[in-house]
């Protein structure tokens, strides 16, 4: 049984997430991290992974990005594996991620949903394809109108995961409305929109000569990014120091 500690545990991840875990006989959480404890869990809640004397094998963040410092420091001297699901961290942070996932296990992904991370698999074999035959490629995101940041890192994971396939050949554009000028052959074009409470709509479009691909993938519940969170949880609980992603837990 993997024992969990889930930070962020009050969220409306961590509570998803805690609902989905009782219901999983492969996984308990033994402990949960949130200075909100205006909700009573079935397990013990600290204010901080510092305060947390629990023995855990694994702990999930599904917290904010100005606790990432700590949480990666807290993690690295109690030699805990973490998932960080949290998005919006700056080049900084993503440095640092970087150096404490060479002495302990650290699983990030930009969407923790199995079905996106097939999809990115999927792009790179379309634009080894498409690309060469003269297709173009725009990334259409949507998300609820409450999202802070513009694109979403789901989206510009798809994009690297084209561009990577692509020989990093692409440019990314973000505004078309600045310049009136002809697309470029080599654009990426990426566009955000905002509104109401859209989950999380991606379209990945190449659009050639007389017809059009689309690669399309609708989140309509959070609990997709939960359910992947669980597994990634169960997958990283027993490895070494590295840095994973959720193509490892779909090929693991």
């Amino acid at each position: 049984m993997t024992k969990m500690i889930m930070h962020g545990c009050n969220g409306r991840m961590g509570q998803m997430i805690t609902g989905i875990v009782k219901e999983d006989s492969e996984i308990e959480i033994v402990a949960g991290i949130d200075i909100n404890d205006s909700i009573q869990n079935d397990y013990p809640v600290f204010a901080s992974l510092k305060d947390c004397a629990v023995e855990a094998d694994v702990v999930v963040d599904f917290g904010t990005a100005s606790a990432v410092d700590d949480l990666l420091a807290c993690c690295e001297e109690k030699n805990l594996p973490v998932v960080v699901c949290t998005t919006g961290l700056s080049e900084e942070q993503t440095g640092r991620l970087n150096e404490t996932s060479k002495k302990i296990a650290i699983l990030r992904s930009a969407n923790m949903s199995l079905g996106i991370n097939l999809l990115m698999k999927l792009l790179q074999d379309a634009v080894k394809v498409l690309g060469p035959a003269g297709f173009d490629v725009e990334i259409v995101e949507k998300h609820h109108r409450m999202k802070l940041d513009a694109p979403s890192g789901t989206a510009l994971a798809l994009a690297d995961a084209v561009n990577e396939a692509a020989d990093n050949s692409y440019e990314y554009v973000y505004d078309r409305s600045s310049v009136r000028q002809k697309r470029g052959a080599k654009e990426l074009g990426i566009s955000a929109v905002r509104g109401g409470t859209i989950v999380g709509d991606h379209d990945v479009i190449f659009a050639g000569e007389d017809e059009v691909i689309t690669f399309s993938h609708r989140a309509y519940s959070r609990a997709v990014f939960a359910k992947g969170a669980v597994s990634a949880a169960k997958f990283l609980a027993d490895k070494g120091p590295g840095l994973y992603d959720m193509s490892d837990v779909i090929n693991a």
